[in-house]
């Protein structure tokens, strides 16, 4: 399915982009860096990740899913990662004070907790999506003989703010950290065990339990 194809290249970038987020704020709080770069990456998370990226998930595959495949909008993996998305928002909106002025030591402490929530967030989220929600939801879809959906072209100021991500991460290579759990499945969602008790749990039928039960006894 090539919205989903889509979907999984943005997230290349938006990998990135998080990365390079990461260098910059260990910048400033070196007293480094460019405070308007501080826009820039706003702008990018905000406007390519946020009105074009994550529209296009909410919009058309999250809805594609309640709609045709009856999935729950309500629970479950859908409204997690809904869920997240806000959340992720709101981290944003909290670093957005921090970027500009001198920061004091307070301030110092805040924004490296935001950005390392921030970047760990929304990677984990990235595997979540790549590693359950799109192949999970391409095949459900495919049942009710849903073979493509659809998708729409950025409007410039998606575009020049994606140009603009490009350019930061030239400028601040992506920061690598350690010490995010990352992986495939369920696990490394940040909403499993909370929001959402996973997908065998939340999304399979009767019939997916019935023949997963046989396999075992088969075994």
């Amino acid at each position: 399915m090539q919205l989903i194809e889509d979907l999984r290249q943005e997230h290349e970038l938006i990998e990135q982009v998080v990365g390079s987020l990461r260098t910059f704020v260990a910048a400033r709080l070196a007293d480094q860096g460019d405070p308007e770069d501080g826009v820039r990456f706003l702008a990018f998370f905000r406007r390519y990740a946020g009105d074009f990226h994550h529209d296009k998930e909410e919009v058309v595959l999250f809805r594609a899913l309640s709609e045709k495949a009856e999935l729950p909008l309500e629970r479950g993996p859908i409204a997690a990662l809904t869920g997240e998305h806000r959340r992720m928002g709101g981290l944003l909106d909290a670093m957005e004070g921090l970027f500009g002025s001198p920061l004091s030591g307070p301030d110092r402490t805040r924004l490296q907790a935001l950005a390392v929530d921030y970047s760990h967030s929304l990677w984990r989220h990235i595997d979540a999506e790549n590693s359950v929600l799109f192949p999970e939801g391409q095949e459900r879809l495919r049942r009710f003989h849903i073979q493509e959906l659809p998708s729409r072209p950025m409007t410039e100021a998606e575009a020049a703010a994606r140009d603009a991500g490009l350019a930061l991460i030239s400028r601040y290579p992506p920061t690598l950290d350690p010490d995010v759990h990352r992986g495939d499945g369920c696990v490394v969602c940040p909403s499993y065990g909370t929001t959402c008790q996973g997908l065998e749990r939340e999304w399979w039928t009767e019939l997916e339990w019935e023949d997963m039960w046989d396999r075992m006894s088969s075994d």
